[in-house]
């Protein structure tokens, strides 16, 4: 990865305009072609440095109102094969190892998100069940106060142009 392709990365991270040719003007800046920062996007992707390109939807606008934080207390040896096994399932959007103290044993975190919260529950167990976990929390949401991107973020000493420079 070059300087060229965090420029390209600085400039999309914030969302692409909703135009005819998106990455002209993102070309434009960068002085080359949109179809160079379409061919170094799809690199980036086939390294694995962008995980997803794709849209933010607002769960509870579209009915997803059922979200819930599960706790998992795994066996540190079987952490890693519990999180692959959880990550697969298209409703869990987060899944997180964090340390245990001693008056919390869970180790594994994942966000579920369903329309009904009895699905939610429904479905966690049969999580539970299919990968061998019995102890487990879950932590449905009452009520969202924020929501929103961590913002862009920026390596230390960065100089280049803002994305709404670009767009």
């Amino acid at each position: 990865m070059d300087s060229l392709d965090l420029e390209i990365l600085f400039a999309l991270q914030d969302g692409i305009p909703l135009v005819r040719e998106p990455f002209s003007a993102i070309a434009v800046h960068l002085g080359i072609t949109p179809d160079e920062v379409i061919e170094r996007l799809k690199r980036l992707r086939e390294e694995k440095v962008i995980r997803k390109f794709g849209l933010f939807v607002w769960k509870r606008k579209v009915g997803v109102v059922a979200n819930a934080m599960v706790v998992w207390a795994v066996p540190s040896n079987r952490v890693q094969e519990v999180a692959e096994f959880l990550s697969k399932f298209r409703e869990v959007t987060h899944c997180y190892e964090r340390r245990t103290t001693p008056n919390w044993r869970y180790n594994l975190y994942t966000m579920i998100h369903g329309v009904k919260r009895k699905t939610v529950s429904e479905f966690v167990k049969k999580l539970s069940d299919e990968v061998g976990v019995e102890d487990y929390l879950i932590l449905l949401s009452v009520r969202e106060f924020v929501r929103r991107s961590t913002g862009p973020i920026r390596p230390e000493g960065w100089s280049g142009s803002e994305p709404s420079d670009i767009n």
